[in-house]
């Protein structure tokens, strides 16, 4: 079954709005001293990745290898979080690479995946 290509664009705007935030410069960042102490900032790159992997996922959910495409999503999701932490490292002021930061894009796009693999599963046995 062929997926017609405007489905993705939720997935095509959450990904921009993402970069977007993603090369913020730090100096333009609201300081906010109470959601560091609650290391909030890595609940934003769960939610911002899972989302991410979510959204691009679901415009697949009637392909044939579904679990197999979300997966290779969630991988490719997780590339471009590592890759986004070299972006801020060296061409974003005031920003930095954090490897919490990758760990937290990373559980936001394998608890995507995870979700939609169970959610998957279920369809299918209630089928």
């Amino acid at each position: 079954m062929k997926t017609k290509i405007f489905y993705f664009l939720p997935a095509v705007l959450w990904f921009a709005f993402s970069l977007i935030l993603l090369i913020i410069p730090g100096n333009d960042l609201p300081p906010a001293p109470f959601l560091a102490a609650i290391h909030f900032d890595k609940i934003v790159h769960i939610v911002l990745f899972g989302a991410l992997v979510y959204l691009f996922c679901v415009p697949l959910k009637n392909q044939a290898n579904f679990v197999t495409l979300c997966f290779k999503i969630a991988i490719w999701g997780w590339a471009y979080g590592i890759v986004m932490e070299f972006v801020q490292k060296y061409w974003v002021p005031n920003r930095s690479f954090d490897i919490t930061d990758i760990i937290a894009d990373g559980v936001g796009c394998f608890i995507a995946y995870l979700f939609l693999k169970r959610r998957n599963r279920s369809k299918a046995k209630v089928s």
